[in-house]
């Protein structure tokens, strides 16, 4: 059975604001060391989102990045037609704007708030300079890089292969991980463009979860109500995706 992935750095049990007093649940943030935090919390700026806000288009140049402290980010890829299916989930463990890190100024991606909450802005060309001083986030953002390349992979064959149902309990899973909460505040039109699937189709498996017990689901809600249940009607991607971060998470300590 898979259980919820934790971090990949061990972060501090102590609680750590920035120097505006605003409150840190950003894991990358919080596993850095004094000297790095000091260096980049005075280039931080927490900024509100609300659901649907665009962090980035497709082709649009990478002015900022973000580190998310709450809510929920995803990542999808864009067709010429207009659609698009979400590739990546990024929540209070991860970061926003990999291909800076790389040494890129444009996204491939588009970037959405599903789940209102904020995150922490940082000007690009500072975060580049910054990371020439900070080895530890340098480190710790080329691993999380990773675990989105793992995690887009992933993601992509499950569209391919997975049935409706299973696909759905997987993407309730994850989402749930990283707001830790066990109530998703979506509607199931939305959860249909995430999937890439017809909101019929959505309804349905809904409806199956729910009947089995392990949801309950209203209008802009879906709720976990039996997690380990949910996690057995879910693919083997969702435990594919945890026990490798896991894997990742003791080779890093």
């Amino acid at each position: 059975m898979a259980t919820k992935a934790r971090p990949l750095v061990k972060s501090s049990s102590t609680p750590i604001s920035d120097g505006d007093g605003n409150h840190v649940h950003n894991e990358i943030l919080l596993g850095l060391p004094p000297r790095e935090r000091e260096l980049l919390f005075s280039k931080l700026e927490l900024v509100r989102l609300r659901m649907h806000h665009v962090l980035h288009e497709p082709g649009d140049t990478l002015k900022s990045a973000y580190f998310p402290n709450t809510g929920l980010v995803s990542i999808l890829s864009v067709f010429p037609d207009g659609k698009s299916v979400e590739v990546g989930l990024v929540g209070k463990e991860g970061f926003i704007g990999l291909p800076l890190v790389a040494g890129f100024r444009t996204a491939p991606t588009r970037a959405i708030a599903q789940i209102e909450g904020s995150v922490f802005r940082v000007d690009g060309e500072t975060l580049v300079a910054l990371l020439r001083r900070c080895p530890t986030l340098d480190r710790q953002l080329q691993q999380f890089s990773q675990i989105m390349a793992m995690q887009v992979t992933q993601i992509a064959a499950c569209n391919r292969l997975h049935e409706v149902n299973e696909r759905l309990a997987r993407w309730l899973l994850m989402s749930a991980d990283r707001i830790e909460s066990n109530s998703v505040p979506l509607t199931q039109e939305l959860i249909a463009q995430m999937l890439g699937t017809r909101r019929s189709s959505v309804t349905v498996a809904a409806g199956m979860l729910q009947k089995a017990g392990l949801i309950a689901h209203t209008r802009g809600d879906v709720r976990i109500v039996n997690r380990r249940k949910l996690e057995e009607a879910s693919c083997e991607c969702y435990g594919i995706m945890t026990r490798q971060i896991k894997e990742w998470q003791n080779q890093a300590q």
